[in-house]
């Protein structure tokens, strides 16, 4: 399609009137606007602001009056014909010889002219032949700008030299290997994955580049313009095409709405403009989708598309190199090694016996992946075999699902000792996972729009298999010391293998995904050989895949009471050691940043606890007196060689039998010695140290002091200035008024424990603000983060009665924002409440903290004073969120 712009010559008042170029391309660019409004297709509004800028870099050139000697050359994205709004217009100028001073007067004269009459972004380069070949041979940027070199005016004899110069300086092994490796260092900016949560549409995994990748390679070979040429050359094939150029007509449309958005080069689809792209897209939700249901759908074919890129990109470059670059190597002699009468190993990659292979033998579909799994030292699977199996994969139907040897190889591979995670990665990206399990297929690219979840449902899950097979390796046995000895001793680790490949398999369908996904395990379980009794384990697995996460996150599992009733859940040792594992992989490949010391402390105890509940029986009732007795042992223990009983039990008297069933005997220890120690001071007592069953980044806080309304919310304002994240807090009150405050923060800087300067710093600022907590210090001011301020959090306040505890339990949902803590502490400190422990959860952009309170005195509220608060609190949730911009305003 041909789109008509107003010619420049009709701008002109004389032939060479350079000030109209401005206004016509003010002009041009307004006409394509609306043609790319009314679904003009993209290449054609690329290609004719292409030739409105040849257009005008003529005129300038006629207007420079440089001679014949010379040439212009259009190179990189604009040498491709590839011109968004906000390119930058990259051109080259070459010559024969060195410039003479009066050429070198007129180059500067042009380049100058181009910047004078604006609405240009010139990228401009002068060089000689000698130079290029000096310097192609020195800088692969130069040698890839050189093979897209574009003649646009002057000297003609000029226009072959460019790609002659790299034919002449990299062989094709040698552009090939430093492509690739240039491309690999590009991939590992980008986390060597198409699914980050902003995607880099040009640099990343699956981007522009990964197409351009292909074309610049395939064109120092085969010395062809355009990827079309190759189809006729063996190179790709039709289908290839049709996908890559789908493909990137969807990527250039992207970067159009970037470029239009932000009015400049940016390739980066940031939080900032999915929403409004997504709708420039027509993604759009009904009443009863969420509100970001447009952005996921629109997310989804993004993922999807770089996911065909990526598979391409490999597929394409992994033939050039199989059939041009290794043949033509010195002293090359193909290996080859017959595996059985469907494949061999050629040159140590998988290879099909010949080409009807997966047509007559179905199942060789997926005996390729059961070789690729049990033999390590195997590197890939060829190239042809590639196109072969691709195409093989989309026959895979319920006849295919329902034959007994599918279904035997298919588990055969899930219990593969060696490289699960790689051939499972490879079934997805080839197309046969997706195909064998239909319900996989769904999940392709699927994100979650928020800062918890930083990779789809797909690629999370194969990483939870990762990670779960990472237990049994000795290198990660060391980070991971409790969980890979549960592994490791696990009788069915496939059991755990397909709960964990089947636990988000529902997402994105509406329901409950946890009860969707354990019902098409089931019904996955009974067809793949697994009897009643692991089948019914797998699904529980999935039904209950959050519940000890959720456990020791929001619950207090220092209380016997919530270690037995979650014991209760599990039933037996079984149970909990397939919970514990999938649990910890489970977080880990949800998002790394969430797995830190204190979380995985709370695992462990919660895990530790639970089994001892349950191998004492879970019926027998919880002792609490013989708990407490055992506790006040241990702790004695720890202090006979330095105070007397007298000292200690003066001091245990009046913390109340609460303190000894919730804290462990060395923290009691910890605080009883430097209670005596600090003795008749009336100053703060404020202790720092390492969490004693957590890494180094876990910083235990110990405060001792007399009891006042607003402690918390002092402590909590003066630990956010010092940055400082609050994780758990306990709050006990001794009967002489004195309050004894244990917080567990994790460090920003990590300084807290080995910088004594810091330390002193904090315990300082602690001592100075609870010496004088009637003065409130107030929240420390904060930009939101950028991201933060792209998403929608429902503030939710829910209070509940705790009739056993005598307390109110106060459950908050809110967008997480710098001094968000410290900000609800003042709240309560307003409200007169008292604040007996936290639990604090912060799951990407969301916070979700729980709250142990009364009234001053230890009173209860009454339901109207706890309904009025429930109200007060949301109202201040949802004025401070006003504040933050929304996602739609820039």
């Amino acid at each position: 399609m041909t789109i008509k712009t107003v010619a420049l010559r009709d701008f002109l008042t004389t032939a060479d009137d350079i000030q109209a170029i401005t206004p016509w391309r003010i002009q041009v660019e307004q006409q394509l606007e609306q043609a790319f409004d009314q679904k003009t297709p993209i290449r054609d509004i690329l290609l004719a602001r292409t030739q409105s800028i040849d257009e005008a870099l003529s005129l300038l050139w006629q207007h420079a009056q440089l001679d014949d000697s010379l040439a212009l050359f259009a190179v990189g994205g604009y040498g491709r014909r590839e011109m968004l709004p906000c390119s930058d217009v990259d051109i080259m100028i070459l010559s024969e010889q060195e410039l003479s001073t009066t050429q070198q007067q007129q180059v500067s004269d042009f380049i100058s002219t181009l910047w004078d009459v604006g609405h240009f972004k010139p990228g401009t380069s002068v060089r000689t032949i000698q130079s290029c070949f000096e310097q192609a041979t020195q800088d692969l940027t130069i040698a890839t700008t050189l093979i897209e070199a574009r003649l646009i005016c002057g000297n003609p004899h000029l226009a072959k030299w460019p790609r002659r110069v790299v034919s002449q300086t990299w062989t094709d092994k040698t552009f090939y290997d430093a492509k690739m490796q240039e491309q690999a260092k590009r991939h590992a900016q980008h986390n060597n994955t198409e699914s980050n949560l902003e995607p880099d549409i040009k640099n990343a995994p699956g981007g522009i580049r990964d197409i351009n990748q292909i074309g610049w390679i395939a064109k120092r070979h085969f010395r062809v313009n355009r990827i079309y040429d190759l189809v006729h050359l063996g190179f790709i094939s039709e289908f290839e095409l049709h996908v890559l150029e789908d493909a990137e007509n969807f990527l250039w449309e992207i970067r159009h709405y970037l470029h239009r958005m932000t009015k400049r080069d940016e390739n980066r689809l940031l939080f900032d403009y999915q929403r409004e792209i997504a709708a420039k897209f027509g993604y759009s939700r009904s009443e009863e989708q969420h509100p970001n249901y447009p952005i996921e759908q629109f997310m989804k074919r993004y993922y999807r598309t770089a996911q065909q890129v990526s598979t391409l990109n490999e597929l394409l470059l992994a033939y050039f190199s199989e059939s041009v670059i290794a043949p033509r190597l010195p002293n090359y002699e193909r290996q080859i090694e017959n595996i059985n009468a469907h494949f061999k190993l050629v040159d140590g990659k998988l290879a099909v016996q010949h080409h009807k292979i997966f047509a007559e033998n179905p199942s060789s579909i997926l005996e390729i992946f059961y070789i690729l799994a049990n033999r390590p030292e195997i590197q890939g699977i060829r190239a042809r075999t590639l196109r072969l199996l691709i195409l093989a994969a989309k026959r895979i139907d319920q006849a295919y699902r329902d034959n007994p040897q599918h279904q035997a190889l298919f588990m055969q591979i899930m219990r593969s000792p060696y490289r699960l995670y790689e051939t499972l990665l490879a079934m997805k990206r080839y197309g046969v996972l997706g195909n064998y399990i239909p319900a996989f297929g769904h999940i392709l690219g699927l994100m979650q729009y928020d800062l918890f979840h930083i990779y789809t449902v797909d690629a999370h899950t194969l990483l939870l298999i990762r990670n779960l097979n990472r237990f049994k390796e000795p290198e990660f046995a060391k980070d991971y010391p409790l969980v890979s000895s549960v592994f490791q001793r696990l009788l069915r680790r496939d059991i755990v293998l397909v709960a964990a490949l089947f636990h988000d398999i529902a997402k994105g369908r509406g329901g409950d995904h946890s009860e969707l996904g354990a019902a098409d395990a089931l019904a996955f379980c009974h067809q793949h050989g697994f009897n009643e009794r692991d089948s019914n384990i797998v699904a529980w697995l999935i039904r209950n895949h959050l519940l000890m996460s959720l456990t020791a996150q929001k619950k207090d599992i220092s209380d016997p009471d919530v270690v037995k009733a979650f014991s209760e859940q599990l039933g037996d040792i079984e149970h909990l050691n397939y919970l514990y594992c999938l649990t910890v992989a489970d977080i880990n490949a949800t998002n790394p940043k969430l797995w830190n010391s204190w979380r995985s402390s709370l695992m462990r105890q919660l895990y530790s606890h639970a089994r001892d509940v349950i191998r004492m029986g879970l019926g027998r009732p919880v002792d609490y007196q013989m708990h407490i007795e055992e506790t006040k042992f241990s702790a004695s223990e720890l202090l006979v060689n330095d105070f007397s009983f007298d000292q200690v039990d003066q001091v245990w008297r009046d913390l109340g039998e609460e303190y000894f069933l919730k804290e462990s005997a060395n923290e009691i220890a910890w605080h009883t010695r430097s209670i005596l120690e600090h003795g008749d001071n009336p100053a703060p007592l404020v202790m720092i140290r390492a969490h004693r069953t957590a890494a180094q980044d876990a910083v235990q806080i110990f405060i001792y002091t007399q009891d006042k309304p607003n402690l918390f919310a002092t402590t909590v304002a003066i630990l956010d200035r010092m940055n400082l994240d609050v994780q758990d807090a306990r709050i006990i009150t001794a009967e002489k008024a004195f309050s004894l405050d244990t917080y567990v923060v994790l460090d920003r800087f990590g300084t807290l424990l080995t910088d004594p300067e810091r330390k002193d710093h904090v315990q300082q600022a602690l001592v100075q603000a609870l010496s004088h907590s009637d003065q409130y210090p107030g929240v420390m001011e904060r930009r939101i983060p950028r991201q933060l301020r792209h998403f929608e959090i429902e503030n939710k306040v829910e209070i509940s009665r705790l009739d056993d505890l005598q307390q109110h339990q106060v459950e908050i949902a809110t967008l997480d924002q710098p001094g968000l803590l410290a900000k609800i502490g003042g709240l309560f400190m307003m409200q007169g409440l008292d604040i007996h422990s936290a639990r604090i959860a912060t799951l990407g952009e969301r916070a979700e903290d729980i709250f142990f309170v009364t009234k001053q005195h230890a009173q209860m509220m009454s339901d109207a004073e706890a309904q009025r608060f429930a109200e007060q609190l949301k109202a201040a949730l949802d004025e401070a969120s006003q504040q933050i911009v929304q996602p739609h305003e820039h």
